[in-house]
Protein backbone atom coordinates (compact mmCIF):
# COMPACT_ATOMS: atom_id res chain seq x y z
CA UNK A 1 0.00 0.00 0.00
CA UNK A 2 1.20 3.63 -0.99
CA UNK A 3 2.26 5.97 2.08
CA UNK A 4 -0.39 8.42 3.02
CA UNK A 5 0.81 11.84 3.38
CA UNK A 6 -2.05 14.45 5.34
CA UNK A 7 -1.06 18.16 4.30
CA UNK A 8 -2.91 21.08 6.88
CA UNK A 9 -4.11 24.07 4.40
CA UNK A 10 -3.88 27.05 6.50
CA UNK A 11 -0.26 27.95 7.81
CA UNK A 12 0.99 25.49 6.24
CA UNK A 13 0.38 25.16 1.97
CA UNK A 14 -1.55 28.27 1.76
CA UNK A 15 -0.87 31.84 3.80
CA UNK A 16 -4.34 32.64 6.14
CA UNK A 17 -1.96 35.47 8.12
CA UNK A 18 -0.99 37.20 5.13
CA UNK A 19 -4.44 37.34 3.21
CA UNK A 20 -6.20 38.58 6.63
CA UNK A 21 -3.56 41.06 7.77
CA UNK A 22 -3.45 42.41 4.05
CA UNK A 23 -7.76 42.49 4.54
CA UNK A 24 -7.64 43.92 8.02
CA UNK A 25 -5.28 46.66 7.26
CA UNK A 26 -7.60 47.55 3.85
CA UNK A 27 -10.68 47.95 6.90
CA UNK A 28 -8.43 49.88 8.81
CA UNK A 29 -9.44 53.70 9.53
CA UNK A 30 -7.10 56.34 8.90
CA UNK A 31 -7.01 56.98 13.24
CA UNK A 32 -6.61 53.19 13.85
CA UNK A 33 -3.28 51.84 14.89
CA UNK A 34 -2.03 49.07 12.46
CA UNK A 35 -2.33 45.11 14.62
CA UNK A 36 -0.42 42.20 13.81
CA UNK A 37 -2.81 39.02 13.51
CA UNK A 38 -1.85 35.62 14.57
CA UNK A 39 -2.66 32.56 16.67
CA UNK A 40 -2.69 33.82 20.27
CA UNK A 41 -2.71 37.25 19.83
CA UNK A 42 -5.57 39.33 22.00
CA UNK A 43 -7.67 41.83 19.54
CA UNK A 44 -10.34 44.16 20.87
CA UNK A 45 -14.07 42.73 19.91
CA UNK A 46 -14.38 44.85 17.03
CA UNK A 47 -11.23 43.52 15.51
CA UNK A 48 -12.23 39.83 15.90
CA UNK A 49 -15.64 41.40 14.26
CA UNK A 50 -13.82 41.99 11.15
CA UNK A 51 -11.82 38.97 11.26
CA UNK A 52 -15.36 36.90 11.38
CA UNK A 53 -16.56 39.58 8.30
CA UNK A 54 -13.43 39.24 6.49
CA UNK A 55 -13.97 34.72 6.71
CA UNK A 56 -17.12 34.93 6.11
CA UNK A 57 -16.56 35.38 2.22
CA UNK A 58 -16.39 32.07 0.99
CA UNK A 59 -14.62 33.43 -1.97
CA UNK A 60 -11.64 34.90 0.74
CA UNK A 61 -10.80 31.09 1.47
CA UNK A 62 -10.68 30.24 -2.07
CA UNK A 63 -8.19 33.06 -3.35
CA UNK A 64 -5.94 32.72 -0.12
CA UNK A 65 -1.91 32.76 -1.37
CA UNK A 66 0.51 29.61 -1.52
CA UNK A 67 3.08 29.12 0.81
CA UNK A 68 6.04 27.86 -1.55
CA UNK A 69 8.02 26.09 1.35
CA UNK A 70 4.76 24.18 2.11
CA UNK A 71 5.00 23.14 -1.88
CA UNK A 72 7.95 22.78 -1.33
CA UNK A 73 7.67 19.58 1.11
CA UNK A 74 4.94 18.83 -0.95
CA UNK A 75 6.77 18.07 -3.97
CA UNK A 76 9.30 15.82 -2.25
CA UNK A 77 6.26 13.76 -0.76
CA UNK A 78 4.89 13.05 -4.58
CA UNK A 79 8.62 12.40 -5.94
CA UNK A 80 9.21 9.73 -2.56
CA UNK A 81 5.60 7.98 -3.66
CA UNK A 82 3.40 9.24 -1.53
CA UNK A 83 -0.12 9.67 -1.53
CA UNK A 84 -1.27 13.01 -0.94
CA UNK A 85 -4.44 14.37 0.99
CA UNK A 86 -5.44 17.23 2.21
CA UNK A 87 -6.17 17.57 5.85
CA UNK A 88 -7.85 20.69 7.12
CA UNK A 89 -9.92 21.65 9.99
CA UNK A 90 -13.52 23.56 8.90
CA UNK A 91 -14.34 26.68 10.46
CA UNK A 92 -17.37 25.41 13.20
CA UNK A 93 -20.02 27.98 11.95
CA UNK A 94 -19.02 28.93 8.44
CA UNK A 95 -20.29 25.80 6.02
CA UNK A 96 -19.31 27.76 2.95
CA UNK A 97 -15.59 28.32 3.90
CA UNK A 98 -15.42 24.33 3.69
CA UNK A 99 -16.69 24.23 -0.49
CA UNK A 100 -14.59 27.17 -0.85
CA UNK A 101 -11.02 25.06 0.78
CA UNK A 102 -12.36 22.32 -1.66
CA UNK A 103 -12.24 24.85 -4.40
CA UNK A 104 -8.79 26.31 -3.52
CA UNK A 105 -7.47 22.46 -3.20
CA UNK A 106 -8.53 21.83 -7.11
CA UNK A 107 -7.08 25.15 -8.39
CA UNK A 108 -3.77 24.34 -6.09
CA UNK A 109 -3.65 20.46 -6.30
CA UNK A 110 -5.64 19.62 -8.50
CA UNK A 111 -6.54 15.43 -8.56
CA UNK A 112 -5.77 15.84 -4.42
CA UNK A 113 -8.36 13.85 -2.20
CA UNK A 114 -9.37 16.70 0.60
CA UNK A 115 -10.84 15.39 4.14
CA UNK A 116 -12.12 18.31 5.85
CA UNK A 117 -12.88 17.63 9.72
CA UNK A 118 -13.31 18.61 13.62
CA UNK A 119 -10.59 16.37 14.67
CA UNK A 120 -7.51 15.27 12.29
CA UNK A 121 -6.82 12.80 14.97
CA UNK A 122 -9.63 10.50 13.31
CA UNK A 123 -7.42 10.35 9.75
CA UNK A 124 -5.01 7.57 8.87
CA UNK A 125 -2.06 8.70 7.68
CA UNK A 126 2.12 7.94 8.19
CA UNK A 127 2.88 11.68 7.66
CA UNK A 128 1.19 14.61 8.54
CA UNK A 129 2.50 17.91 7.60
CA UNK A 130 0.06 20.67 10.04
CA UNK A 131 1.58 23.54 11.77
CA UNK A 132 -1.00 23.94 14.97
CA UNK A 133 0.09 22.14 17.73
CA UNK A 134 -3.28 21.14 18.99
CA UNK A 135 -3.99 19.49 15.96
CA UNK A 136 -0.29 17.67 15.65
CA UNK A 137 -1.37 16.41 19.41
CA UNK A 138 -4.94 15.01 18.07
CA UNK A 139 -3.10 13.29 15.40
CA UNK A 140 -0.28 11.62 17.27
CA UNK A 141 -2.29 10.34 20.05
CA UNK A 142 -3.34 7.22 17.64
CA UNK A 143 -0.21 7.56 15.45
CA UNK A 144 2.85 7.35 17.63
CA UNK A 145 4.56 6.18 15.33
CA UNK A 146 3.65 8.77 12.58
CA UNK A 147 5.89 11.67 11.60
CA UNK A 148 5.30 15.09 11.92
CA UNK A 149 6.46 17.71 8.98
CA UNK A 150 5.54 21.35 11.45
CA UNK A 151 6.36 24.71 9.26
CA UNK A 152 8.19 26.60 11.57
CA UNK A 153 5.56 29.72 12.52
CA UNK A 154 5.61 32.31 15.13
CA UNK A 155 2.67 30.59 17.35
CA UNK A 156 4.22 27.09 17.39
CA UNK A 157 7.86 28.17 18.61
CA UNK A 158 7.26 26.21 22.12
CA UNK A 159 6.23 23.35 20.47
CA UNK A 160 8.26 20.03 20.39
CA UNK A 161 7.38 16.40 20.40
CA UNK A 162 10.00 13.14 19.62
CA UNK A 163 7.99 12.75 16.10
CA UNK A 164 7.78 16.71 15.42
CA UNK A 165 10.61 17.85 12.82
CA UNK A 166 10.08 21.22 12.92
CA UNK A 167 10.17 22.74 8.92
CA UNK A 168 12.82 26.22 8.14
CA UNK A 169 15.57 26.49 5.75
CA UNK A 170 16.40 22.46 6.77
CA UNK A 171 14.93 20.53 3.00
CA UNK A 172 17.45 18.05 3.21
CA UNK A 173 16.63 17.11 6.46
CA UNK A 174 12.70 16.91 5.85
CA UNK A 175 13.63 14.50 2.73
CA UNK A 176 15.96 12.24 4.96
CA UNK A 177 13.02 11.68 7.22
CA UNK A 178 10.40 11.42 5.05
CA UNK A 179 12.22 8.34 3.33
CA UNK A 180 12.41 7.04 6.77
CA UNK A 181 9.50 7.28 7.73
CA UNK A 182 8.13 6.05 3.87
CA UNK A 183 10.56 2.60 4.48
CA UNK A 184 10.32 2.14 8.18
CA UNK A 185 8.32 -1.58 8.56
CA UNK A 186 5.02 -1.33 10.27
CA UNK A 187 5.63 -1.65 13.87
CA UNK A 188 9.16 -0.24 13.80
CA UNK A 189 9.37 3.18 15.78
CA UNK A 190 10.23 6.15 14.15
CA UNK A 191 13.76 8.05 15.25
CA UNK A 192 13.44 12.28 14.26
Amino acid sequence: MQPVALIDMDGTICDFDLAMQRDLESLRAPCEEAREIGYGKDHPPYIWNRMLLIKGRGEWWENLPRIDKGFAVLEIMRELGYYISVLTQGPRDNAEAWSHKILWCKKNLPGTDVTITRNKGLVYGRVLMDDYPEYIMQWLEHRPRGLVIMPDQPWNQDFSHPNVLRHTDNIDEVREMLIKARDRADKEPLEV
